[in-house]
């Protein structure tokens, strides 16, 4: 069975049915032949975050998208200050090249 997909536009569309009328989510999930619940994660969706709310296909909110890059950035300094330990220890070492 093929995932239906769905705009941005259809999904604010059928929000706003819900949220300006005087209809149930049932009713207008009917309507657009949808299912009940779906549209109900979509208010829900909504509601939570009005500006961000449905992004698009494999787009992340601008939020999300700033912590993944924070978090990538974070792993990458915290790869260089170990790379950086190991080898301010490996000159440190007495051992090494020094004079005797």
């Amino acid at each position: 069975m093929v995932r239906k997909r769905f705009t941005r536009e259809f999904k604010l569309e059928a929000v706003r049915r819900v949220l300006e009328g005087d209809r149930t989510i049932a009713s207008v999930a009917r309507e657009l032949g949808i299912g009940g619940g779906l549209l109900g994660t979509w208010k829900k969706a909504f509601e939570a975050d009005v500006s961000e709310a449905f992004p698009g296909n494999g787009r992340l909110k601008d939020s999300e998208d700033r912590i993944r890059k924070l978090e990538r950035e974070n792993r990458e300094l915290k790869q260089e200050v170990s790379f950086l330990k190991k080898t301010s220890a490996y000159f440190a070492r007495d051992d090494h090249g020094g004079s005797k």
